[in-house]
């Protein structure tokens, strides 16, 4: 069984609990990743220099500009670093709650949320950030007699946009699953607002991506809508049982 209610304060102080252990670990290994920041940031700007004229190179505009580059390339690798205790903390916070039968895929949930944001930035890096970069670069290049200059301040504030954009949408099936076995979606809730799903998918996908850009809008939306509907299936076959009973019952005939 679920613990006991405990007062609105006790879960105010395991928040505060959590999100201290969270942040005091990002912490540690942002001061670790800053003294890599030099050769990870030549790492995550591969794609726009390979799309660069030849000659070209990214600038800085300001004095300060590569150093606070440096601070925002290791805050992010710091991030994705901290990333399997911050999931962590948010399971041992949401699981009280849980039955103790669900509170057996924490290591699970832990572990395929980290595997599914990887394999989501690594999926926009490797394969949508080339195209994007290049048909941007080229646009912008044949647009008018101008030369490309691109800030890497500039750079690195769009990337990293795009890359937890492209990690937070494959997470999306994990976070079905975890309000599905909590009992507080089910499958038949996720089809019902579906069409509003793929509205959101567009509208994200819009905010994040950078301009009038239909391609990489959609190639960030498409992936959002497909992985929506994983999670679907996923809270049909391991939602509550509750919800599962419930639905069996309005679909079944009426027993004897």
């Amino acid at each position: 069984m679920p613990d006991e209610q405990l007062p609105f304060t006790t879960h105010l102080e395991e928040l505060r609990k959590r999100l201290i252990i969270a942040g005091g670990t990002w912490l540690v290994a942002f001061f670790a990743c800053y003294a890599f920041a030099e050769p990870l940031f030549r790492y995550i700007s591969e794609p726009v220099r390979a799309a660069l004229p030849a000659g070209s190179s990214l600038v800085f505009i300001t004095a300060t500009e590569p150093f606070f580059t440096y601070m925002k390339i290791a805050a992010l690798a710091a991030l994705i670093v901290s990333l399997p205790v911050i999931l962590w903390q948010f399971w041992a916070f949401v699981a009280p709650g849980l039955y103790t039968h669900e509170k057996r895929f924490a290591i699970s949930f832990v572990t395929a949320s980290c595997l599914c944001f990887g394999a989501g930035a690594y999926f926009g890096f490797t394969y949508i950030f080339p195209t994007i970069f290049a048909m941007l670069i080229k646009f912008g290049i044949g647009a008018s007699d101008v030369n490309a200059m691109l800030s890497m301040g500039s750079y690195l504030s769009l990337a990293a946009l795009m890359l937890l954009a492209f990690g937070l949408i494959a997470e999306v099936p994990i976070v079905i699953l975890v309000l599905a076995r909590m009992g507080v979606i089910d499958h038949l809730w996720l089809k019902r607002n579906r069409k509003y799903m793929v509205i959101v998918a567009f509208v994200f996908a819009a905010i994040v991506t950078p301009g009038p850009d239909v391609i990489s809008q959609v190639s960030l939306a498409i992936p959002f809508i497909i992985l929506y509907e994983v999670g679907i299936v996923l809270a049909r076959f391991f939602g509550k049982k509750k919800a599962a009973e419930e639905t069996a019952g309005e679909e079944s005939p009426a027993s004897e």
